[in-house]
């Protein structure tokens, strides 16, 4: 019996794995998710993408584990270039927190359009205006926990909030799915350009961040401000199948330091994953194009199955940013 059933959860993971190249409405029929390459109970679903604060005083964070997909942005050039975190989720009606959230920024509605995701964030400077009609969105509202913090550290997004929000705003909860990645086994071993890469300093001063290479899991573990990333409701590590890096330019709006990515455009980067890095080119055609990743030979990447962080590191601060 148990050699039946674990036959039978290969054939299905084999034909998710054969679909997941394919059109997003054959990825819809054969339940397979469009965040993470894996199969999913709410294929219809559409994601969310939820601002996760990144100072120090928001630790523990809440959800950040569970999330597909991880963003860190530079939200600030003052700070220390502060981070902020932008989550996505397929599978988001039962996670218990994710948070605290905070404002956005318009490079988030620009990459939250990516996926068709509904974006949740708490407010954000007039400069998002000539952006919100990208994606659909949430803002403020959610759940307050009083967890000893100032205020703005105590907003969180609760099991439930987002299809009530969703419903009372009159945004569907159901729609298409993106074909965003290729998703297959993939071992960077031999292609042009692969190195070993082990280890991920970020340029961003204030936090520190950083992803160290876990060989027992196979994945990349992130930390930040000298410490692993734990969760704070079951201590689940923030780890990541894939890491995808991106060298991007970036405008400056004032002195205090908003900014925006110039994200719509191509540039050099890096895919990581199971240990080994290769160069990348990225390619954004427009505002809500999806960003594709292709080799040196000019083929879209097929990343692994699984958890994948995604950062944008500034053009004038990339030469620090280190691999090893």
């Amino acid at each position: 019996m148990k050699k039946n059933l674990f036959q039978r959860a290969a054939a299905v993971l084999t034909a998710a794995m054969i679909l997941v190249s394919a059109s997003p409405s054959t990825l819809q029929a054969a339940g397979v998710s469009e965040t993470s390459g894996r199969p999913t109970a709410n294929p219809a679903q559409r994601p969310i993408a939820v601002m996760v604060d990144n100072e120090k005083t928001a630790l523990k964070h809440f959800g950040v584990g569970e999330a597909d997909v991880v963003y860190e942005l530079m939200n600030s050039t003052a700070n220390g270039r502060i981070t902020r975190l932008m989550c996505v989720y397929k599978d988001w009606a039962a996670i218990p927190r994710i948070g605290s959230i905070r404002s956005t920024r318009p490079t988030n509605m620009l990459l939250a359009s990516e996926w068709n995701a509904v974006l949740i964030h708490d407010g954000g400077p007039f400069y998002n205006n000539a952006y919100y009609g990208l994606c659909p969105h949430l803002s403020a509202g959610f759940a307050r926990i009083n967890n000893g913090k100032p205020r703005e550290f105590t907003e969180y997004v609760t099991a439930g909030q987002p299809a009530a929000r969703m419903a009372a705003a009159g945004i569907s909860a159901a729609a298409p799915q993106v074909n965003h990645f290729n998703f297959a086994n993939v071992s960077l071993a031999g292609e042009a350009g692969a190195r070993s890469a082990t280890t991920v300093g970020l340029p961003f001063p204030h936090n520190g961040s950083r992803l160290v290479y876990n060989a027992a899991t196979a994945t990349y573990d992130y930390y930040e401000y000298g410490m692993i990333h734990t969760d704070g409701e079951d201590g689940q590590v923030a780890t990541f199948d894939n890491v995808l890096i991106q060298n991007c330019p970036f405008t400056l709006f004032d002195a205090k330091g908003y900014m925006m990515y110039n994200c719509v455009g191509s540039g050099a980067g890096y895919y990581l994953t199971r240990g080994m890095a290769i160069p990348v080119t990225w390619k954004k055609g427009s505002n809500t194009d999806v960003t594709r990743f292709y080799d040196a030979g000019g083929s879209q990447i097929s990343i692994n199955p699984g958890k994948t962080y995604i950062t944008l590191v500034p053009s004038d601060s990339w030469g620090a940013l280190a691999i090893g």
